[in-house]
């Protein structure tokens, strides 16, 4: 037998296509337990790389002898070796190319919506949880939300034969690096931001545009005073159809206000977001949000995340008829959960105060989305 080397594409593929799948994570326990390959037919044994170093005999009857067993670990290194010493026992085996960090980093590209007027597409940045989109209206391309991946968004318009011309931030991130100063610098494209969120690089302050138009697209900034993780989020309102809802408003939750510690100022803040500015919003209206938590879940069956407001509101009911105590309770409950790892460094960088270099980057963004507040049953 040969060991196969997957790549974090070959492996998001089988989460799409619901395929069984067995995967033997050698890292160290507590890593597993806090972030891990997801998939809906997945199973799992992890057992640290340290305890395989002579044999991996005793885990023989652990592991199933039908299929092909996938190890993955932090960076490539140890499922190499792990695989091929399941290969040498007669266990079918693959590695996962680049490890987790690899993982972290896979975007895939799926369609949205389309009309005589735009397109518009998804990237899902499966090992993060992380959202992002491109609206193409005749040869302008508009991006939202941007991972620090760069290319990936280039070569998306180039394909679509559109030339990126706008970048908005809904929010200063918490969780991952921001593309879209790195992307308008590029490009040559605008970058807007709210100046609220304390940048100090030169961009556009959303606050000077409650509109922006070109092409076939209108783009409403609806300052949304809050959540997510910051005083300054927005949602963009799209042709009057979509709403790139940023951190505020997840297919299954909404953004968590505590990362600035003044968790219950901002939950009020979210309350009256909801309640006064999301409820005047039509039901057919399409959320399309920064993060999901959970794939299988969230992902609907046009193969994107994301849902009309109409269904977010009856999937969420609790959160949008609940009164104002019994928010601000629920919410300060949910946000008391483990805040995103590495969050004060990312945002710092994000607002372009601290430099980091690519190692840096990929070490402080590794681990799980942790920016949604869930309604408590």
């Amino acid at each position: 037998m040969t060991v196969r080397k997957l790549t974090a594409k070959d492996v998001s593929e089988k989460i799409l296509n619901k395929e069984n799948t067995f995967i033997l994570d050698v890292r160290n326990v507590s890593d597993f337990e806090d972030w891990k390959i997801e998939g809906e037919n997945f199973e799992y044994l992890n057992v640290p790389y340290f305890e395989l170093l002579d044999s991996v005999y005793g885990i023989k009857d652990k592991l199933p002898s039908d299929r092909e067993i996938l190890v993955v670990c932090a960076k490539e290194g140890s499922s190499m070796m792990v695989a091929d010493m399941l290969d040498e026992e007669g266990i079918e085996a693959a590695y996962l190319s680049g490890g987790m960090k690899s993982w972290s980093e896979h975007l895939y590209q799926a369609k949205v919506y389309e009309d005589e007027k735009i397109k518009v597409y998804q990237f899902v940045r499966v090992g993060k949880g992380c959202l992002s989109y491109m609206v193409v209206s005749d040869d302008e391309a508009l991006i939202v939300d941007p991972a620090r991946f760069v290319d990936e968004y280039i070569g998306a318009a180039r394909g679509d034969g559109a030339k990126i011309t706008h970048i908005v931030d809904s929010h200063l991130h918490a969780d991952h690096i921001s593309g879209g100063k790195d992307l308008a610098e590029e490009t040559g494209g605008s970058y807007y931001l709210m100046k609220s969120e304390g940048a100090v690089f030169d961009f556009n302050p959303l606050e000077d545009h409650e509109k922006i138009e070109f092409k076939d697209i209108e783009l409403e900034v609806l300052a949304v005073k809050t959540p997510g993780h910051t005083p300054g989020s927005v949602s963009f309102f799209v042709n009057k159809k979509l709403l790139f809802s940023g951190d505020t408003i997840f297919v299954s939750g909404l953004g968590r206000p505590d990362l600035g510690n003044k968790v219950r100022e901002w939950a009020n803040d979210l309350y009256n977001t909801v309640y006064n500015k999301v409820s005047e919003i039509a039901d057919d209206v399409i959320v399309l949000p920064s993060h999901y938590a959970n794939f299988d879940a969230e992902l609907n069956e046009d193969g994107y995340i994301g849902d009309t407001l109409g269904n977010i509101r009856k999937r969420n009911e609790k959160m949008f008829t609940a009164s104002r105590e019994e928010f601000l309770n629920d919410v300060e409950k949910s946000a008391s959960s483990v805040k995103p790892p590495n969050f004060e460094e990312i945002i710092m960088i994000n607002r372009g105060v601290q430099e980091a270099d690519y190692e840096r980057k990929q070490e402080l963004e590794i681990g799980p989305n942790r920016c949604a507040v869930h309604h408590a049953d």
